[in-house]
């Protein structure tokens, strides 16, 4: 959800690009329906619906989410219009009940007001009166179709699949061995000694996996017989292909162990084609994977405990020269989505096998397990991994890089001096070891933040940790790696001759252009070869354009890519 100082931020934005760009999960714009109040009091409950659905979020009444320029856009929400019976009429409409909170957000465009509806996640599905809903997916909001709310359902937990109990003896479900690596895996974790001291069936309970003296699904899944998985998961496995090119392989694998189990043999495979770099420091010699071991684990692990294990299919793993790719049935759950997975608070598909894992310490409830992978590859100066949502299935990509060692060295030796790197800051260094600079925009984007925490983000590393050097002002501010730090890791291109003009100088430079070709008769300026001269990018050069134009200097001819600028110089204003 944003607050109202992200949203004024936002509105600003509106001078550059339409507001459906500045969308998300969590953030619509809506025009106000002035025809009818009728109509639009139903879009605010049909709203209200479909963001709570959707894991909760903002809803902004009052701008053309098409227009671009803020007189355009922003049109507003008449005077006459009572938060409080906005508030009444969404409770009254919906099932289960919802409560949205309602601001007002006061404007100079418009009729001066905008109003902001807040949704706080709760347990959905949600639904009007008559049934009907929609739910937040992306920047749409769909129509809640019957597979739409099994997926929610199973989400929220309200039917965790492997919470149902199985029939048959408990001790003939069992495999010794699974119990065995379970317990294993759980003192590489640290988990309580006298947990796992226990006697099988003590263990079982404490876990949550026996209930009136019959093992739940879950625990078929954790510590099952072969058996037993086959017959009360039908669709389950997991398959690991060595692939010779994208449609044929050299080697395949198949299993149907207990998680523990497969997880290992899975890893093991992984592992014996995982090539070893040794990088020399002091005295010390270090081997590192091209895969960095702890990436792979927690991927395969959120592979088997997010699972849709009513979807028949394995969990795949396909191993190219090039790329790992691992795939498990079932979409991201609640709300979760590739640009958010980094923040979003964590969903479990399956409680109560996520339950009994959390009190092993095989899985961590704070939503770490991405944060490990992530950072398990930047560490190493290598790209985070790429995670899609393919409807029906999640696949992780890892791309087979080579060890970048001075920003590993960097890495180290800044960690011997207490500085421990987040993943924001080796996103944002990685993102500049490969482009010369990063805005704020750029910096929120990659690292899943707000503007203003990525401002924040971006300010200490310039101020506290001295790795950046700030250019520009306002919102021409853009960052670069800092001299040293530039050389010390060998970043692309020259740090003095690529370091961009500041705003105010590119604006300078941009008329003293203008003018000379002007006096010499000669073609105006196109917005690559604005770009040209003040290494700015297309956007920031429209941005720079308009200002000029607002100060009389410049006029804009044509649009599109065929547009040009002209100078005007006095006769303008």
């Amino acid at each position: 959800m944003r607050n109202l100082s992200e949203i004024r931020e936002l509105l600003d934005e509106l001078d550059y690009q339409p507001a459906n760009a500045l969308e998300d999960q969590d953030l619509d714009f809506k025009e106000w329906k002035t025809r009818s109040l009728s109509d639009a009091v139903a879009l605010v409950v049909e709203m209200a619906i479909c963001m709570a659905n959707g894991g909760g979020g903002t809803v902004v009444f009052g701008v053309n989410d098409r227009e671009v320029g803020r007189s355009k856009a922003i049109l507003g929400v008449p005077h006459d219009v009572d938060v409080n019976r906005l508030k009444k009429a969404v409770y009254d409409s919906t099932d289960p009940k919802l409560t949205p909170v309602f601001q007002e957000l006061l404007v100079p465009e418009g009729t001066g007001r905008l109003i902001i509806m807040q949704i706080y996640p709760g347990l959905p599905p949600y639904t009007d009166t008559k049934g009907r809903g929609k739910i937040r997916v992306g920047k749409d909001c769909q129509p809640l179709t019957g597979t739409l709310r099994r997926r929610v359902m199973v989400e929220t937990g309200e039917t965790d699949f492997t919470a149902s109990p199985v029939q048959g003896p408990v001790e003939t479900l069992v495999s010794a061995a699974a119990m065995e690596r379970l317990r294993e895996a759980a003192r590489r974790e640290n988990a309580p000694d006298d947990l796992l001291r226990r006697p099988d069936r003590d263990l079982l309970t404490t876990l949550g996996l026996i209930r009136n003296r019959r093992l739940l699904r879950a625990g078929v899944l954790l510590v099952g017989t072969a058996g037993a998985i086959r017959e009360h998961f039908p669709g389950y496995g997991w398959t690991h292909l060595r692939m010779a090119s994208d449609t044929e392989y050299s080697d395949r694998a198949d299993g149907y162990d207990a998680i523990p189990i497969a997880l290992d043999r899975v890893l093991d495979r992984i592992m014996a084609d995982n090539p070893i770099t040794t990088v020399r420091q002091g005295l010390f010699h270090f081997e590192i994977r091209t895969y960095p071991e702890i990436a792979l684990r927690e991927a395969l692990l959120n592979a088997f405990v997010h699972a849709d294990y009513r979807i028949a299919g394995p969990l795949l793993v396909k191993q190219f020269r090039e790329r790992l790719e691992i795939s498990n049935p079932g979409g991201l759950p609640g709300g979760i989505t590739p640009d958010n997975i980094l923040r979003h608070e964590p969903v479990a598909r399956n409680p109560t096998l996520v339950d009994a894992l959390t009190r092993l310490r095989l899985v961590n409830r704070s939503n770490l397990g991405v944060r490990r992978m992530y950072q398990a590859l930047l560490m190493e100066g290598k790209e985070p991994p790429v995670i899609l949502d393919e409807g029906e299935a999640v696949r992780v990509i890892f791309r087979a890089r080579d060890l970048s060692v001075s920003f590993r060295l960097f890495v180290a030796e800044e960690a011997d001096h207490g500085r421990i790197l987040t993943v924001e800051h080796l996103l944002i260094l990685q993102y500049l070891l490969r482009h010369p600079e990063i805005d704020t925009a750029t910096a929120a984007r990659i690292t899943q933040q707000s503007e203003s925490s990525a401002r924040e983000t971006l300010s200490s590393m310039e101020t506290e940790l001295g790795y950046l050097e700030r250019g520009g002002t306002g919102r021409g501010t853009y960052w670069i790696l800092s001299y040293d730090l530039h050389s010390r890791l060998s970043g692309p291109g020259h740090p003095d001759r690529d370091r961009r003009i500041d705003w105010e100088a590119a604006k300078t430079r941009v008329l003293s252009v203008l003018k000379q070709r002007a006096e010499r008769g000669e073609a105006d300026l196109q917005n690559a070869e604005v770009r040209r001269i003040t290494h700015l990018d297309r956007q920031q050069v429209n941005r720079l354009i308009h200002e000029l134009e607002k100060e009389g200097q410049v006029r804009m001819e044509g649009h599109g890519r065929g547009a040009r600028y002209r100078y005007v110089g006095d006769s303008g204003r």
